[in-house]
């Protein structure tokens, strides 16, 4: 990308909405930019939604902060890229008032209705069709959860929105949406990159209630006269609509081939490949959404990430260099088997009603024991889903780490490459999917050639200890033995009738 043409990212995130501005290089500008925080709002029947309202005037105070920190500078943007978490929607009425809140991707309280979309659609068919797994994160559930629980509400709606959707209205009057963002709602045909019309008449909605295929990926460059007047070095240049989080997070990591798989542990955590091809292959238990139009993007989401690290520490009694002790500990010696599942799980099970269990506590058990047995349960989850990433694509060349749950815990880093058998390479991007967010932004732009010309920063490589191999794969028998004596086998949306467990997109 040429010197000068910088790109201005708008990350709307689960915790907090910042806006940076990113140089040629694709590193952000140090003195530039702003970080609101605010906290979704959560209720004992599982709900967890954010008024969108709040979203767009926390991104309003960051562009101000911004363009202010710009003008002092001299400096110009060529374009603006968003990245918001996929899977959440708001709905609005005929003037664009919101009719409900965003509702968040964690909100459970369509168990019912997802139970009854399985029962009217083949679960394999779902999964091979929109590349989603049945489940409360995704559109269809909440969708007909809203038609039978807030009728009114449900009527009064004319558009379904993403959070990003939404805002490009409030700033050009005319709302757009990415072939990213839709891919990851579960209403989208991955084979025809068009709408699952099948699901239409269950959920209640029309095709004219949803962003207009034939505008998808179109960016908008003229803004409303307010935000011509607020924030004129931001007119008339493209604003795309926005990208879905884990895509952009994946890219801003340096994972933009199939030769690099992305871990990221946060408060959740994900594995992730990305592919440029026309056809893809999905196993059962992963999701396939899109980066773009040209690129799958396939992996695995579990609800137990950092949030066990977190939960741990908090409730447990442990010692100040306990890192350091776990380093010199073998894996399993505690003798404890710990299932992870505070809140329930998605990959590789899609089942929100799993609940954390330990056993083999005895009285020599101590508080180090469980910690130890929380960080190898959580890295056991990720060498399942590598292993069903690695069937339709071969061992990577690279597992790049980012999310500071994992980044910030040298022993973890260490029992996680052990798990996988397989070297960890740090990222040292710290902003991961506001980074991603303004690559895909300057390669639609033709500022960049391809994703993969972005330079990648790469810190500390973790080793496997290949002796430790057998252990793990041990522990993971050992927890997979417990899963099916407490739950039964795998997942309620295993599809047999798929053969291998693999379903074929093209």
């Amino acid at each position: 990308m040429p010197s000068g043409d910088n790109i201005v990212s708008l990350d709307i995130g689960t915790s907090s909405v910042r806006a940076l501005l990113y140089g040629s290089d694709f590193t952000h500008y140090e003195d530039i930019g702003l970080q609101r925080k605010y906290a979704l709002t959560t209720r004992t029947d599982g709900s967890v939604e954010v008024d969108v309202d709040l979203l767009v005037r926390l991104t309003f105070e960051c562009l101000d902060t911004l363009h202010a920190q710009m003008e002092a500078r001299g400096l110009k943007a060529a374009g603006v890229g968003i990245s918001t978490f996929w899977h959440c929607f708001v709905g609005v009425d005929g003037e664009g008032k919101p009719t409900t809140p965003v509702i968040h991707l964690f909100d459970t309280r369509s168990g019912v209705q997802m139970a009854e979309l399985t029962d009217i659609f083949n679960s394999g068919w779902i999964h091979a069709v929109t590349g989603c797994m049945p489940h409360t994160s995704y559109w269809p559930a909440k969708l007909l959860w809203l038609k039978e629980t807030r009728p009114e509400a449900f009527a009064r709606t004319t558009r379904w929105l993403s959070v990003g959707e939404y805002l490009l209205r409030q700033l050009t009057g005319e709302g757009t949406e990415s072939t990213s963002m839709i891919s990851a709602t579960g209403i989208w045909d991955q084979r025809k990159n068009d709408y699952c019309e099948e699901l239409f008449a269950t959920l209640g909605i029309e095709r004219e209630q949803l962003a207009p295929v034939e505008k998808l990926d179109e960016p908008c460059q003229a803004l409303l006269p307010f935000a011509v007047a607020r924030w004129p070095l931001l007119h008339g240049i493209p604003w795309y609509p926005a990208f879905g989080d884990g895509a952009c997070n994946s890219i801003g990591s340096g994972c933009t081939t199939p030769k690099q798989f992305a871990l990221m542990v946060g408060t959740s955590g994900a594995m992730r490949v990305v592919v440029k091809q026309n056809a893809v292959t999905i196993p059962s238990g992963i999701w396939c959404y899109r980066v773009n139009r040209e690129r799958f993007i396939l992996g695995g989401a579990i609800s137990n990430g950092g949030e066990v690290f977190r939960w741990a520490s908090n409730t447990l009694q442990l010692p100040v260099d306990v890192e350091e002790q776990i380093s010199r500990r073998e894996p399993g010696i505690h003798g404890l088997t710990l299932l992870p599942y505070l809140a329930g799980e998605r990959s590789p099970y899609w089942r929100p009603e799993l609940r954390a269990t330990i056993t083999g506590i005895s009285l020599s058990t101590k508080p180090i024991d469980i910690l130890q047995a929380c960080l190898e349960s959580v890295s056991l989850r990720f060498k399942q889903i590598y292993k069903l990433l690695t069937k339709p694509f071969p061992c990577p060349e690279q597992v790049i780490a980012s999310g500071g749950a994992l980044t910030s815990s040298s022993i973890w880093l260490q029992i996680m490459a052990d798990a996988l058998e397989h070297p960890i390479e740090e990222s040292l991007v710290r902003e991961a999917s506001s980074r991603g967010a303004a690559m895909i932004a300057a390669e639609q732009m033709g500022l960049l050639s391809d994703l993969d010309d972005a330079p990648s920063l790469l810190g500390r490589t973790v080793e496997p200890t290949r002796e430790r191999a057998a252990a793990y794969e041990g522990l993971l028998q050992r927890d997979l033995s417990l899963f099916e004596a407490l739950y039964g086998r795998g997942s309620m949306f295993e599809h047999p009738e798929v053969a291998g467990g693999i379903s074929h997109l093209v």
